[in-house]
């Protein structure tokens, strides 16, 4: 079946740029140019239950959907336009469904900081023992929620695997802790699985990511968050507390030059909890994008209005 196309996603990124101070040696920015970036990308909010009774494992996945995305980058804004064409197989069997997410990060020093939300209608649901999973059009999950995280080291750069507006030049790490907070509502009544009506999760954990550069040009990146948290699940009967587990992944493979710029991201957040004494419940976001772009000098009134920004707000 066919899949309608439309602009399914916009994303208006804000980052303070130079307020930090990195090493040039480095770390190269790109103050002086307009970024202009296309991208294939796939994202979703999977979830797996394990009975504790029986073992059995059941998996709710999204009708999820693949977009082309255009974006376009001069100093700390970015906007992000996405688009489902039905020549990809896997949109073509969406009738009904619906995904729309918004990924917004900001860098502020040091500190960085995600907000993310998806919005979901449309699963399969089955098991691994089962040959075809079944549908539940009407299912639905909504999910908003961040993670604040520091960077210690300026030789650093995630913004060279993140959003490759600036290059790293010579490899270097950072140790980066996390503090997460995820509100997830549930709408699957229809299923049969127990999750609750709202859930809540608040995780904090060490991480440390790697940018190596292997020659001039390429960079492989990769990076993990460990951490404990505690989880509040509400229902229409009682309330349950349990401590959670989350796990984030991130890896990457990049070229990348003054001008032009090619790679691929791939990321994995992983949270498991009890959602009451019979149920586990793994809670997971992927994200995968290949992408490629180019850095266009940016017209001299642009660059002038944006320094004086900056130095109207203390950020040169």
């Amino acid at each position: 079946m066919k899949s309608k196309t439309g602009i399914t996603t916009i994303i208006l990124l804000y980052s303070l740029a130079g307020f930090a101070q990195q090493d040039s040696a480095y770390v190269r920015k790109f103050p002086e140019k307009v970024t202009v970036r296309l991208g294939v990308q796939n994202t979703s909010n999977s979830f797996v239950f394990t009975n504790t009774e029986t073992n059995e494992i059941t998996s709710l996945v999204p009708n999820d959907k693949t977009y082309l995305g255009i974006s376009f980058l001069f100093r700390s804004v970015e906007l992000d336009l996405g688009y489902a064409p039905n020549f990809f197989s896997e949109n073509q069997d969406n009738k009904g469904s619906k995904l729309f997410t918004l990924n917004f990060r900001m860098f502020m020093g040091k500190w960085m900081q995600t907000l993310d939300f998806y919005k979901q209608k449309g699963f399969f649901l089955g098991n691994l023992e089962e040959i075809d999973f079944l549908s539940f059009p009407e299912a639905r999950t909504l999910k908003i929620g961040g993670t604040t995280s520091y960077i210690f080291n300026d030789k650093f750069s995630f913004r060279a695997i993140g959003f490759q507006n600036e290059w790293q030049k010579k490899s270097a790490g950072s140790f980066i802790p996390s503090l997460s907070m995820y509100y997830t509502r549930f709408n699957l009544q229809n299923t049969g699985l127990f999750t609750g009506n709202q859930a809540i999760n608040l995780a904090l954990g060490p991480g440390y990511y790697y940018n190596w550069v292997v020659k001039k040009h390429i960079i492989l990146a990769a990076g993990i968050t460990a951490g404990f948290g505690v989880n509040f699940t509400k229902s229409s009967e009682n309330n349950n507390s349990a401590f959670l587990f989350q796990t984030m992944l991130r890896t990457a493979i990049g070229y990348n030059s003054e001008h032009f710029f090619t790679g691929l991201n791939v990321s994995f957040q992983f949270v498991e909890y009890d959602a009451n004494p019979n149920t586990i419940l793994q809670d997971d976001i992927t994200f995968a994008e290949i992408y490629l772009g180019y850095r266009f000098k940016a017209p001299k009134k642009w660059i002038d209005k944006a320094a004086k920004v900056n130095r109207k707000f203390g950020l040169d």
